[in-house]
């Protein structure tokens, strides 16, 4: 089945081949570990890490690199804030992101470059912009000149002016144009820097990229993706010294750009102050939930955050996980991936469409009577789920809501004698149970196999 993906820089559904179809490459920009990342921060590595599920499934080899960003000013800002060196910061936040991301269900990407550890990459590239006259040094700086790259705002599809009026651009003497970015800047001693040819100082955020790409996955890769928010300036920046520093090679066949969570009525943004926090939203709520959400609506369009988006997202996935506790007994056999799902998912990562399909594949299995098809149909069921990463645990593990499971017993048990009092006709008693177990946050269903029970 062709794949299709909505390619940014041309603004059209573009048909997918790799450049090398033996080892396609895909980069994704990563966080900047200074703080908590928000939800928004989550929606493009839940999305992209089903783009990476579906070409390991139509290519042989596949190498993702999700970069680490961890050197900033913003980090700058916050170990001076708390006096702590640099590195406790990174290394703290870049834990808790790894951690938040695998509860998410994301797998780890196949690299994942720090830019710190790239500062000979990254000098190496700038000495190549100044020798091919795209960069200049001025008072211990060093900046790319935009108007040596006439396809400059190509991607953002705005010209130099409109990008200079409509972005915060540093007003600085030694620049040559007011467009002209940091490729390297100068570093006080308070602050981390390296010895360069321009004395010791840190490189700008968008030159980490660029040399960190290059350096994992070579001059032309094929998807580079990230959040439709870095399109420019960072993504327009990245296009312009890739493509430079490369003698005018292509620096991404593809540029895939996710849409921003709205909150409020407004983009979620930590500039703002209306962020939900990720490391919180975990601990309150079922990750595979906050999956699902971020799922729930197409990549490329904004989504509505809400703690509303959230418990629906739990319901389907009680109803999802009800049948396959349902169907229990049923050996599930090959759980090969519906074509109708990978049909959507090669139409530009249509999760919706997917998710639709697996929710009409439940329904189906619900309604079933006959074995084998009960049996083709779960397996189809978790073949799909699967595809999204959703449906990766057990019903008993998803219905304990991250409890242990040492009160089961008590709450069956409670159960039990509901349906007791109710076939005694001791009804007071059977309501009395009702309203305890509801007290307690356990909701009760009639199924056809009986009497089940969840938690809130």
């Amino acid at each position: 089945m062709n794949l299709h993906f909505y390619n940014n820089l041309h603004r059209r559904l573009e048909a997918f081949t790799p450049a090398d179809p033996a080892n396609v490459t895909v980069y994704l920009c990563g966080p900047t570990v200074y703080n908590y990342v928000h939800i928004g921060n989550a929606r493009g590595p839940v999305v992209f890490d089903v783009l990476i599920k579906l070409l390991r499934r139509h290519y042989p080899q596949v190498t993702y690199a999700r970069n680490i960003t961890d050197v900033d000013d913003k980090i700058n800002a916050a170990a001076k804030a708390l006096d702590v060196p640099i590195s406790s910061i990174t290394e703290k936040y870049t834990a808790i992101y790894r951690e938040d991301m695998a509860a998410l269900g994301i797998q780890p990407p196949d690299i994942e470059p720090l830019a710190t550890a790239h500062i000979p990459h990254i000098i190496a590239m700038i000495q190549r912009l100044i020798a091919a006259g795209h960069a200049y040094a001025a008072e211990g700086h060093v900046l790319f000149a935009v108007d040596s790259y006439p396809e400059y705002g190509r991607l953002s599809r705005r010209s130099l002016d409109e990008m200079i009026a409509g972005a915060r651009v540093e007003v600085a003497p030694y620049k040559r144009h007011p467009g002209d970015f940091v490729l390297w800047k100068p570093s006080t001693p308070d602050l981390p820097g390296w010895d360069s040819p321009w004395g010791v100082g840190r490189p700008g955020w968008h030159i980490e990229c660029s040399a960190m790409s290059e350096a994992h996955l070579g001059e032309t890769i094929d998807i580079h993706a990230g959040g439709v928010d870095l399109q420019f300036p960072h993504h327009e920046n990245e296009i312009a010294q890739s493509t430079c520093a490369h003698g005018g090679k292509v620096f991404a066949r593809f540029w895939l750009h996710n849409g921003m969570l709205n909150f409020g009525g407004s983009k979620m943004s930590k500039s703002v102050g209306n962020v939900s926090i990720l490391h919180e939203l975990l601990a309150k709520h079922p990750p595979e939930a906050l999956r699902y959400a971020l799922l729930s609506a197409h990549y490329r369009q904004p989504l509505d955050w809400s703690d509303a988006l959230i418990e629906q997202s739990v319901k389907t996935l009680d109803r999802l996980y009800g049948t396959l506790r349902d169907l229990g007994d049923v050996d599930a056999g090959n759980m090969a991936i519906p074509e109708a799902i990978d049909a959507a998912l090669c139409d530009d990562l249509n999760t919706p469409q997917a998710l639709a399909e697996i929710a009409n594949l439940a329904g189906q299995a619900r309604r079933s009577e006959n074995a084998a098809e009960r049996a083709t149909l779960k397996g189809q069921l978790l073949g799909a789920a699967a595809a999204l990463g959703l449906l990766q645990q057990t019903p008993e593990t998803w219905f304990a809501k991250g409890t242990d499971g040492s009160d089961d017993a008590r709450i069956q048990g409670l159960v039990d004698e509901r349906i007791a009092a109710k076939a005694g006709r001791d009804f007071a008693r059977a309501d009395a149970i009702r309203k305890q177990l509801a007290d307690e946050g356990i909701l009760l269903e009639d199924t056809p196999q009986g009497v089940r029970w969840k938690r809130a």
